[in-house]
C-alpha cells in the first residue's frame, strides 16, 4: 500500500530545500503545486496571481492532477509537499471563499484518507527570503503557519515537529518517521 505523507509549515521554513535532500537520498516526493501555479501565471504577466478569483482552484488541480499520477510500483511512500489541507489553510489566509472545487476536493481526501494523518510541520529558520513567488514577511509567514497548524488539526492530523536546524538533521527526523511507516506497514498495521 502506498502512503502518502505531507510536508506543511510556514513560507519560508526550508520545505523545499528538505524535499530536494529527501529526493537525493532516494525517496520519492510531489512538489508544491502553488509555486508551479503562480510561476506560470507570473510567466503569462500576472504579478501576483493570488489576488484573483480561482488561484486556490488552479491549486486545488493540480494538486489533484500530482497526486493521481501513477507512482512506480516500487513505491512505498511519497512525500507531497503540502496537500489540498493547506490550500484550505491559504484560501482563510487569503480571506477568500471556499471554492465547491477545494472544498470537494478536502472532502475526497479526508474520505479516502489519501495522507498519513501525521504530518511534518516544518518550523521556520527565522527568516523569509522574498521570490518571485513568497511576497511575505516573516511575522506574516508566522501567523499563516497558525492558520496552517489549526487545519491540520480541526480535520484530526498530528502533527509532527521538525524544529529548525541544518538540513540533514531535518532529513534525518523525517526519515525516522517515514522509517516507521514502512515498519508498520510490514507488520500489518
Amino acid at each position: 500500500m502506498l502512503r502518502r505523507v505531507v510536508l506543511t509549515g510556514a513560507p519560508g521554513s526550508g520545505k523545499t530545500t528538505l524535499l530536494q535532500a529527501l529526493r537525493q537520498r532516494g525517496h520519492a516526493v510531489v512538489e508544491e503545486a502553488a509555486t508551479d501555479v503562480i510561476a506560470v501565471q507570473q510567466d503569462g504577466g500576472i504579478a501576483e496571481p493570488w489576488r484573483l478569483p480561482g488561484f486556490v482552484d488552479l491549486i486545488v488541480a493540480l494538486q489533484r492532477e500530482r497526486q493521481v499520477a501513477p507512482v512506480r510500483a516500487a513505491v512505498d511512500v511519497q512525500v507531497f509537499d503540502r496537500s489540498p489541507l493547506c490550500t484550505l489553510a491559504l484560501a482563510r489566509y487569503l480571506r477568500q471563499p471556499v471554492s465547491s472545487s477545494l472544498a470537494a476536493e478536502v472532502d475526497r481526501v479526508l474520505t479516502e484518507r489519501v495522507y498519513e494523518r501525521e504530518v511534518f510541520l516544518v518550523r521556520p529558520l527565522g527568516f523569509v527570503a522574498p521570490t518571485a513567488a513568497r511576497r511575505i514577511s516573516y511575522e506574516d509567514s508566522l501567523e499563516f503557519e497558525l492558520v496552517h497548524e489549526s487545519v491540520y488539526r480541526e480535520h484530526g492530523f498530528t502533527l509532527v515537529d521538525v524544529p529548525p536546524g541544518p538540513t540533514v538533521e531535518r532529513v534525518a527526523a523525517v526519515e525516522d518517521l517515514l522509517g516507521c511507516l514502512v515498519i508498520n506497514e510490514g507488520a500489518g498495521t
